[in-house]
């Protein structure tokens, strides 16, 4: 018996196949761009990402030689990107992707229509360009054809879940996110729904992570080599879908994820919407394990940050690394020391994450001089990423939540590297799972959970996740970062109006 996990990213997909007791099978996964056709402005071609999509699962079946035992499929998927559709499910025009900053003139309509703070107790979500409900007001103010004749509004779990069953439905974990959910009501919020002059029934059906929508489509499953019709089941946004993987199963766990965003995720058994998560733009949402929610912060650049960096100035280190089955990016960071970087970097990229939140800000890298190296500047994106991690950790214990302990998931789990400097900057020690793949894991125990091959995804996690490392702070390195942190703290601040003007 095989379950997959579906994990539709923002940069690339992958279809992992694991067994009922969660080893890993097969893994397929393809990359994809994130189209940039005005500034500001990020979307996707989301049928050219179904294609890829299938394109994963009919190669990770046939790898994992599962095409007549997959019982179930579930789906971790990126959070707050929406898409109009037509009644066959197809969509209107491209996705438009969280990361995308075009609504800074919706948010602006949002603070004089709400309080910001009875806003952020209703949903759980600061205001901010990432949102889902923005980027709907944004379609019906500069696309009222389509927002007229769009058959409904789909993110990417149910734009997925109708392409596979043809029906679309949503998880609440996912819901939860687009600050159009009442977190409290759990359901799609009526004062919202009646402020965007949208009907409920052009969104989709809401239902708990874990739960069966329907058995693939017969013909689907023909053409993706099934020999089987799989059950559909919700998963969630890949950060709590990765959370689960990661085991935070109770209060107080935390986990850091470092993928094309970087994301820390704590497990709460009430919201806690307080004045320190409410001033640090922390979003607060239901988790993908019942009865928990979770606190998040983003850093939307994340390692997309590194994945610019090496696509942009290390074509000769890609092309050996295609030649020799390596690494570009170990081979750009080959004799990096543990120690801080002689460049520093404000990796804003995209606008910077929580707690500024500000759209504005752009990416600046001081300190160079004729002898940096590609390797120092590589150096420098680790440890800015890594600052901006401890600025945020610093942020959840104002508000009352102390962490003690970080598991890390994403590719940025595969880099001792990274790991190590992890601990070192923020002084937790960090836990590697055996496996880094969370997100998918995550959503093929929730695929477990709907057809009843584990009882629970507590009991499914507590007898198969396993951690092959922990990372504990050097006292010596963690003393040479607290004092680049300090300067690091300066830099935003410093290049703000400059980066506002540019």
């Amino acid at each position: 018996m095989a379950l997959i996990g579906l994990d539709i990213g923002t940069t690339g997909c992958k279809a992992h196949i694991f067994s009922e007791d969660l080893k890993l099978l097969a893994s397929a996964s393809r990359e994809y761009a994130v189209d940039i056709p005005h500034p500001q402005w990020a979307e996707q071609d989301a049928e050219k990402v179904w294609v890829l999509a299938k394109e994963c699962l009919r190669e990770s079946v046939a790898k994992g030689g599962v095409a007549g035992s997959v019982k179930a499929i579930s789906l971790s998927v990126q959070g707050e990107a929406i898409a109009p559709v037509d009644a066959a499910g197809k969509a209107l025009r491209p996705m438009i992707l969280g990361m995308d900053t075009r609504t800074d003139e919706q948010n602006r309509k949002l603070r004089d229509t709400f309080e910001t703070k009875a806003l952020f107790s209703l949903t759980g979500m600061p205001v901010h360009t990432s949102n889902t409900l923005p980027k709907l007001m944004w379609l019906k103010e500069h696309e009222p054809q389509i927002w007229k004749n769009a058959a409904r509004f789909l993110l990417y779990e149910d734009f997925i879940i109708n392409k596979l069953t043809g029906i679309p439905v949503i998880s609440k974990c996912l819901a939860s996110r687009t600050q159009v959910y009442d977190l409290e009501k759990e359901k799609w919020s009526e004062k919202i729904l009646n402020f965007l002059e949208l009907e409920k029934s052009r969104l989709a059906e809401v239902h708990p992570s874990g739960a069966p929508v329907g058995r693939m489509k017969a013909d689907l499953a023909e053409e993706l080599g099934f020999k089987t019709l799989p059950i559909v089941a919700t998963g969630g946004h890949d950060q709590a879908c990765g959370a689960l993987g990661a085991g935070l199963t109770k209060a107080g766990l935390a986990m850091v994820s470092t993928g094309t965003a970087e994301v820390v995720e704590v497990s709460m058994d009430s919201p806690h919407l307080n004045d320190s998560l409410y001033h640090g733009n922390m979003s607060v949402y239901l988790h993908t394990f019942p009865g928990l929610y979770v606190v998040m912060t983003l850093n939307q650049s994340g390692g997309f940050v590194l994945r610019w960096f090496r696509d942009t100035f290390c074509q000769s280190e890609q092309e050996i690394a295609k030649a020799r089955g390596g690494d570009a990016y170990d081979m750009v960071l080959k004799g990096a020391g543990p120690e801080p970087s002689p460049v520093l970097m404000l990796p804003h990229l995209a606008g910077s994450g929580t707690p500024t939140f500000d759209t504005l800000s752009k990416g600046a890298v001081v300190g160079l001089t004729f002898a940096t190296t590609k390797t120092d500047f590589a150096k420098a994106i680790l440890d800015a990423l890594t600052m901006e991690l401890r600025l945020n950790l610093e942020i959840l214990k104002e508000g009352g939540i102390a962490i003690n302990e970080l598991r890390a998931i994403g590719g940025g789990a595969k880099s001792e590297l990274w790991l190590q400097l992890k601990a070192d900057v923020t002084g937790i020690p960090v836990a590697a799972p055996e496996v880094t793949e969370a997100a998918g894991m995550g959503a093929a125990i929730l695929a477990g959970v709907a057809v009843g091959v584990f009882t629970d995804a507590a009991s499914a996690i507590d007898s198969h996740l396993k951690i092959k490392k922990v990372y504990i702070p050097n006292p010596g390195i963690k003393a040479l970062y607290d004092d680049r942190y300090e300067l690091y703290k300066k830099l935003y601040p410093a290049v703000k109006e400059i980066n506002h003007t540019l």
